[in-house]
């Protein structure tokens, strides 16, 4: 090994035995690192804003774990409080004052959610809020936004071909033809496109589903006046309009992006912060709407784990810390790693362009090979960032202006070595 070179030969040993095992070696396809190449690293522990691998390597993290890692890794008051809830017992199958309490805390952060229910991830709220929506409008149809990712449930797994407003085709084997017509598909930020789409549709369609800032296609925030839209034209076609705030949820705000923009969708789906790192998912809107749901209606959702109390312990503590001052800092430094990765852009002659909303961000090179090359340069210099520009980064509490510093010298460095 060469004087600069990362040992990670520890981390290719546990990745061959993954690959025997488990499909591409990865229980979830993103980490595979098959966009970027190369082998990924296997993590051994993580801190505040920090992970290290197998290898004993330090990074700065950017994942978060995909985004409820909000206060940083092993923040003290959560590890107390999964700690307390697990000597209580991991698993009741029953009711818990927990559960109760969590939700409280959502509904006071986004009065939408009348009524909740929770589930065991962002999948389930969001395939259990789809089927509330059928049950509570009597339609079959839904409009999904291209680029936008609601999980793996088939009827999700769709995409329009040329991008152009129409009926959706599925995006992995497995999922039917018929399943997938069920779904329409318009491009993000084209009113015109739902328009025409609920023009012809209307009456069948139960309701559009939308992240309202896009974050699995890169971050994309909604343009002007477009969830407003969307808001007024599901409305006129009787049909619900639902927030996928999984990612956005206590993220770009304590209400979510329907509070940053003053958009009341009709049901909500959540997931990742609310959990505090735990598996979780929820789903909840009008309290008409969700009395549809068994055991009150006809709409039946179950999980044997849902409002499990180490994950509700976990998410309570997590919501708990945040506050007004976090949120501000949290901004503040996504601003800062914003305008660093522009300014080191501009000196290396390179067309990366960063777009933010809060604490989500994405770093955007014309095609997926400089990414790439950017990708391994940071991870060679101690930061780990999402191995893919279709996904978001996600700034946390933890950090500071000496994680942020090292990034921007990280990034320069990595975008000179790449104009070279």
């Amino acid at each position: 090994m060469t004087a600069g070179e990362v040992d990670t030969s520890r981390s290719a040993e546990w990745m061959a035995r993954a690959e025997a095992i488990f499909p591409g070696g990865v229980n979830s396809p993103v980490r595979a690192f098959r966009a970027v190449g190369g082998t990924p690293r296997v993590i051994a522990r993580a801190a505040g804003p920090r992970l290290w691998d197998v290898d004993g390597n330090e990074l700065i993290d950017y994942i978060g774990s995909w985004g409820p890692m909000i206060l940083g890794h092993a923040h003290p008051e959560v590890v107390a409080a999964a700690h307390a809830a697990v000597e209580r017992g991991t698993s009741y199958g029953a009711p818990n004052g927990l559960e109760v309490e969590l939700a409280e805390e959502i509904a006071a952060a986004m009065p939408s959610l009348e009524r909740l229910r929770f589930v065991s991830s962002g999948t389930e709220a969001a395939m259990s809020a789809l089927r509330v929506a059928r049950g509570y409008t009597g339609r079959d149809k839904i409009i999904k936004l291209a680029g936008g990712y609601h999980g793996h449930a088939d009827a999700l797994l769709v995409r329009a071909g040329s991008g152009a407003a129409g009926i959706g085709r599925p995006t992995s084997a497995g999922v039917t033809e018929a399943v997938a017509a069920e779904t329409l598909i318009a491009p993000y930020n084209d009113v015109r496109a739902v328009q025409r789409l609920l023009d012809e549709h209307g009456t069948s369609v139960a309701a559009l589903i939308v992240e309202p800032v896009a974050a699995n296609m890169g971050v994309v925030p909604p343009a002007a006046g477009y969830l407003e839209s969307l808001r007024r034209l599901t409305h006129e076609a009787g049909a619900l309009l639902i927030f996928d705030e999984v990612i956005t949820g206590f993220r770009v705000a304590r209400g979510g992006a329907q509070a940053l923009y003053g958009v009341t969708p009709d049901l909500t789906v959540l997931g990742k912060i609310i959990g505090g790192g735990l598996p979780v998912g929820a789903y909840g809107g009008r309290a008409e709407i969700m009395a549809e749901v068994a055991p009150d209606g006809p709409v039946y959702q179950a999980g044997t784990l849902s409002g499990n109390p180490v994950a509700m312990a976990c998410g309570l503590a997590t919501l708990r810390q945040l506050n007004d001052d976090v949120y501000r800092q949290l901004d503040e430094y996504g601003a800062t790693i914003e305008a660093g990765l522009s300014d080191a852009a501009r000196s290396a002659g390179s067309l990366l362009k960063v777009v933010r909303v809060g604490s989500l961000l994405t770093a955007f090179f014309d095609d997926d090979a400089s990414f790439g090359r950017f990708f391994h340069g940071m991870l060679s210099r101690g930061v780990l960032l999402p191995p893919s520009q279709q996904e978001a980064w996600f700034v946390s509490a933890a950090h500071t202006y000496v994680e942020l510093r090292a990034t921007l010298v990280a990034a320069r460095a990595a975008l000179r070595e790449m104009a070279a």
